[in-house]
């Protein structure tokens, strides 16, 4: 866990410096900020998502983790979450929920993440994840300087995700094979794209809502292997 528990001090600390930035820009360069966000958001799902060529395992995954999050309403409790943490800490930022589903969504999906918990998980040093650490220190920078305080509590996810990743792998790491990292790479970066379509509001994708997809490919690829 020192892997998770370092990256989760990069993004306090860097969420910090760009709340004191976001006080000082203005508007329009806040807009164009996010806009930027929005494109590497993108550009970094399509790298992902070409990580597969199990397109019918993927899709299918999609398509029943979809429903599955649809049913649990989670982007309906997320954006609760958020409301209760903006109440509680009396913020006036109309993008605090906003702020910590997307920095969690961006520190959480990439290929780092489940490498690098993998990595941990088995025993090895978590140099994967401590430069990952890095780079969303720089990276919450960035987002907290558009969108506020909310990218700072993307922690909590952040921490249970890629910590419970790290703990199941130290349990069952033996079983991650490259197919299963591949797949899950894959529908994380779909959901990438499905997040960068929705910061540029071009539509307004319930990202959250197919999260359990992430869970369905380990199934599904799982499944396959016995055939």
């Amino acid at each position: 866990m020192t892997g998770t528990l370092i990256n989760v001090a990069t993004v306090i600390v860097g969420s910090i410096v760009g709340v004191i930035l976001h006080k000082r820009f203005s508007k329009r360069f806040t807009e164009i900020a996010f806009q930027g966000i929005g494109l590497f958001t993108i550009f970094l799902g399509v790298a992902m998502a070409l990580k597969s060529a199990a397109y019918l395992v993927i899709v299918l995954s999609l398509i029943s983790g979809s429903l599955i999050g649809e049913a649990l309403n989670i982007e309906v409790w997320m954006d609760n979450l958020g409301n209760k943490l903006k109440s509680k800490l009396k913020s006036k930022n109309d993008k605090f929920s906003e702020g910590l589903v997307t920095a969690f969504l961006l520190f959480c999906m990439g290929s780092m993440t489940i490498l690098g918990a993998i990595e941990e998980g088995l025993g090895g040093k978590p140099n994967l994840l401590l430069t990952k650490a890095i780079m969303d220190g720089f990276g919450s920078i960035a987002l907290a300087s558009a969108l506020g305080i909310g990218v700072m509590f993307s922690v909590i996810p952040l921490l249970i995700y890629q910590g419970g990743l790290t703990l199941l792998t130290s349990l069952i790491g033996n079983y991650f094979s490259e197919i299963y990292i591949n797949n899950l790479t894959s529908v994380g970066g779909i959901l990438l794209i499905g997040l960068g379509l929705r910061i540029l509001e071009i539509k307004q994708i319930r990202v959250l809502n197919m999260l359990p997809a992430l869970l369905i490919i380990l199934l599904l690829t799982w499944i396959k292997g016995l055939f």
